[in-house]
Order: structure tokens, then C-alpha cells, then sequence
């Protein structure tokens, strides 16, 4: 068996708010059989920056448009693909996107549903500690600069 190659992918995407009720919600999407909820992000594609791919995949996957307001950073991990034998370090940059319009249910085909959760509900129900990280990134950002209590 030949050695795995190595490759190297990056991604943008981010968190998604609305003010609801008092409170604020951010969009989540299932994949997986609905066993995992993640933040929505997406490939970048030739001649795109990193801001225009996470307001696209965003877009894409949640049927949300958003603005964005501030940075997040970056998340890397490793995964692995048998059918390529290849191994692949993945770097994600997240950023903060006000939500501004469209509909939950208009998410992309690639995810199995799109959802707006309470904040400290998304926290508990992401399924990777890097988005656990980057959602509690964004509620404390969220806190220094919202006039609604959490």
C-alpha cells in the first residue's frame, strides 16, 4: 500500500446572528443524519477572498444573508479519506455575520437542515470542539457590543 499524500485545503464560513425575543440566535446546519450540527462553511473558490466565500457558503447553506462584523479566527484539523488515501489539514477562518435577510428553509442541498438556535443552546449541541470555541468566541463579542442581555 502506498503512503497517504498529504493535502491541504482552506475554508470560510462563520457565525450567522439575529436578535430574537431578548436573546440572540445563531444558525446552525445538520449533516450526517442529522447527527451532526455544525457552523456553516465552504471552500474557497478561485479568485475569492476569504470574506466573499464565508457570506457565499453561508448563503448556500443556511439560505441566510449576513454582514460581517468582525473576525473570528482560524480552526485547523486533520482528517483522512480512504477512498483517495489521502490526508488532509483543513483551515477554516470564521467570521461574525450580522444576519440581514433570507429564510432558514431555503438551505442548500449539501446539509440536511438549517436551524436558528438560542446561543448557549448552539454551544451545547455543536458537535466539534472548534466550533464550541469559536461560537463561545462570538457570544462574548456579541456581549461587548449587544444592547440585548443573553
Amino acid at each position: 500500500m502506498r503512503p497517504a499524500s498529504i493535502k491541504y485545503l482552506h475554508s470560510a464560513g462563520g457565525v450567522v446572528f439575529r436578535h430574537r425575543e431578548g436573546s440572540i440566535e445563531v444558525a446552525l446546519i445538520a449533516l450526517k443524519g442529522k447527527k451532526i450540527w455544525t457552523l456553516p462553511k465552504g471552500l474557497i473558490e478561485r479568485g475569492e477572498d476569504l470574506r466573499t466565500t464565508a457570506v457565499r457558503e453561508i448563503m448556500e447553506e443556511t439560505g441566510l444573508i449576513g454582514n460581517i462584523i468582525d473576525d473570528l479566527g482560524e480552526k485547523s484539523y486533520w482528517f483522512y479519506q480512504k477512498d483517495s488515501n489521502s490526508k488532509y489539514k483543513k483551515t477554516v477562518t470564521y467570521f461574525l455575520l450580522e444576519y440581514t435577510g433570507g429564510n432558514i428553509e431555503d438551505y442548500g442541498w449539501e446539509v440536511e437542515e438549517a436551524k436558528w438556535f438560542n446561543i448557549d443552546d448552539a454551544i451545547k449541541r455543536v458537535s466539534y470542539k472548534s466550533d464550541r470555541e469559536i461560537l463561545e468566541k462570538a457570544k462574548e463579542k456579541l456581549k461587548s457590543i449587544s444592547k440585548s442581555p443573553f
